[in-house]
């Protein structure tokens, strides 16, 4: 028996894009209803599975199944109260990809009022990518594979990073080996990159948790991750230009006073 990293929970990840709000709406002709609404409410890896032993998050267990628990909401007539229905959908990998992650990030990608799920996904052949599915269990982006086995990407965040209106995508290229940022814009349904930083990590092997994320200071989104030997605390933020910034020397309380604002 394999044992089991110690992996959390999904919840709706933290981010500084604000969406069109989920709102029912009540005609005034009492005949007319509205479209139903569909949000991810929930979201877990289950099947654990040990075919592609990897081991990067400190076991070899990874996962073959995402399960998505989706609310729709049908506005009825003119004070009526709105019908919930939930049901869960599950998504199942072919045998040569995994779920090789922590847990599955909600975050509304698309800005439509209702969440996306964000994963990352492996192939046995071509490694890690980051992708996106929606409440019908439907991918409806990715990035590239990074191209050879056993090479994975640890997930920063997701935010209006550039202040353009459109939410971005952090997250640092084989934090082991390339020690590089990628930041992808979502954009009329497809993911472009749009900044490479080398330089930055934000997971050691064997660690069952990934370091640092976004915070927002009252200055707008920066990501908070570490210098490539683990030196320093980094900060990264667009103005005008993608600027980085050192805020002091890594220490786990150092990294947890930076995201909170106070280093």
């Amino acid at each position: 028996m394999h044992p089991k990293a110690p992996r959390q929970p999904a919840r709706p990840w933290r981010r500084r894009a604000r969406g069109a709000r989920l709102a029912f709406c009540l005609w005034l002709a009492g005949e007319t209803t509205a479209a139903a609404a569909e949000t991810i409410t929930s979201a877990r890896y289950t099947d654990p599975t040990n075919r592609y032993a990897h081991g990067v998050l400190g076991d070899d267990i990874e996962y073959g199944t995402l399960e998505l628990t989706v609310s729709n909401t049908s506005p009825q007539r003119l004070f009526i109260q709105p019908v919930y229905k939930r049901s869960v959908i599950t998504i199942k990998l072919p045998l040569n990809r995994v779920f090789e992650d922590l847990a599955p990030r909600l975050a509304d990608i698309d800005l439509d009022g209702s969440n996306e799920v964000i994963v990352v996904e492996s192939s046995v052949h071509t490694g890690a990518q980051l992708a996106i599915y929606d409440a019908r269990g439907e991918k409806i982006a990715a990035t590239p594979h990074i191209g050879t086995r056993f090479r994975w990407l640890a997930p920063i965040g997701a935010a209006d990073l550039d202040g353009d209106g459109l939410v971005e995508i952090a997250y640092i290229d084989r934090p082991h080996l390339a020690k590089t940022l990628r930041i992808w814009r979502f954009q009329d349904g497809a993911l472009t990159e749009i900044a490479t930083l080398p330089g930055l990590t934000n997971h050691r092997i064997g660690e069952d948790f990934i370091t640092g994320g976004i915070r927002d200071c009252g200055a707008g989104p920066e990501l908070v991750i570490a210098s490539a030997d683990w030196q320093n605390i980094v900060s990264v933020r667009y103005d005008e230009d993608w600027m980085s910034e050192t805020l002091g020397r890594f220490s786990p309380t150092a990294m947890n006073q930076a995201m909170a604002c106070d280093l």
